[in-house]
């Protein structure tokens, strides 16, 4: 699961092998140039993971704003500060999205609208934000209460999910309403740079990342962070997917790029050390693999696996996350051939290793 804290620097962990732009964090309000053309932005979440990044490219007389985090009257606000002040007073001229999550798109159909520009976004990932959208209106989820319980959640867990109308949802604003298809392999130009698309999926169905390969920079949203993991979960509307088969191809993709790119990760520092840092992704699945591989000695529902493979995150209260990210593992193992699953008398499905 994603790690529950998003400082940049954490005493209690060890020195870290990537090295880290000297450019000074960004406060909220405040914009700092990263290379000629090129910006960042840090905006505030009310979150446990608690910022977001954005990346401004100068178009001359206007910016294009990659990622625009919440909806909320104080991210609203934040906006036109920061428009009006470190951005010299020039409008933007176009959005682009890396993926459909809320902390990247909740206040992206209030600045279409607002600034009269276009909106850059794959497909699915659009699609996604108008279907979250919608639901978060239409509470009790059957379908969510069937996936809880199928995973071995008591009824009270059951009820809670199904029912329940999250921070999250509130903040994800009405999406916009078209798009300027993105696709993965085109060039994007945007502020002076070409970019070349790079979608995958494992975090989202079709995230896009952004690589110039003139500067050997890489606008990488969620697919690579620095310090923590982005989060590779089973939900819902696809409960039988295999998501971390996707996320650890993407990683191969990454590694043919260059060792000496500049990663602008969507929470945490720009740095540099691209394939130490895919390799640490690569490492952290592997071991929580083997791990709950070991654990499944005997056969357990989605949610026993959660408390072996998330002890903390489970008596912390967030099971939902941990349950995803646990069966993300149980079905990735299972499309290894190393466990099998059945269904009990219940309707529970349980795992068990050969």
């Amino acid at each position: 699961m994603a790690e529950t804290r998003a400082r940049d620097h954490d005493a209690s962990r060890p020195p870290s092998p990537l090295h880290f732009t000297a450019v000074p964090t960004p406060q909220p309000g405040e914009v700092a140039e990263l290379a000629p053309g090129l910006a960042w932005a840090r905006l505030p979440l009310p979150f446990i993971l608690n910022h977001v990044n954005v990346w401004f490219l100068d178009e001359g007389q206007a910016w294009t704003a990659v990622d625009a985090g919440i909806e909320s009257p104080e991210m609203r606000a934040l906006w036109e500060a920061m428009l009006a002040g470190p951005l010299g007073g020039r409008p933007l001229a176009r959005l682009v999205a890396t993926h459909g999550h809320t902390d990247h798109v909740g206040l992206a159909g209030h600045l279409v609208e607002r600034h009269g520009i276009p909106f850059a976004s794959t497909l699915i990932e659009w699609l996604w934000a108008r279907i979250r959208h919608a639901d978060s209106h239409e509470p009790p989820k059957p379908h969510v209460a069937q996936y809880m319980a199928r995973n071995g959640c008591d009824a009270a867990l059951v009820k809670r999910f199904a029912t329940d109308r999250s921070t999250f949802a509130t903040a994800l604003g009405p999406p916009p309403r078209q798009i300027e298809r993105l696709h993965d392999g085109a060039i994007l130009a945007m502020g002076g740079r070409d970019w070349q698309v790079m979608t995958a999926g494992g975090h989202t169905e079709e995230h896009a990342s952004f690589y110039s390969a003139a500067d050997h920079i890489l606008i990488a949203g969620d697919q690579v962070l620095s310090h923590i993991t982005p989060v590779i979960g089973v939900f819902p509307g696809e409960p039988d997917a295999d998501p971390l088969a996707e996320y650890l191809a993407s990683l191969d993709r990454f590694t043919a790029l260059p060792e000496d790119t500049l990663v602008l990760p969507s929470h945490g520092l720009p740095f540099h050390g691209l394939h130490l840092r895919l390799k640490a992704l690569r490492d952290h699945h592997v071991k929580r693999l083997d791990r709950l591989h070991q654990a499944l000695d005997r056969p357990m529902s989605a949610y026993e696996a959660a408390v072996v493979l998330f002890p903390r995150a489970m008596g912390d209260g967030h099971a939902y996350l941990a349950i995803s990210e646990t069966l993300a593992h149980l079905h990735r193992l299972r499309g290894d051939g190393l466990v099998d699953v059945e269904t009990d008398a219940a309707g529970v499905r349980l795992f068990a290793r050969h």
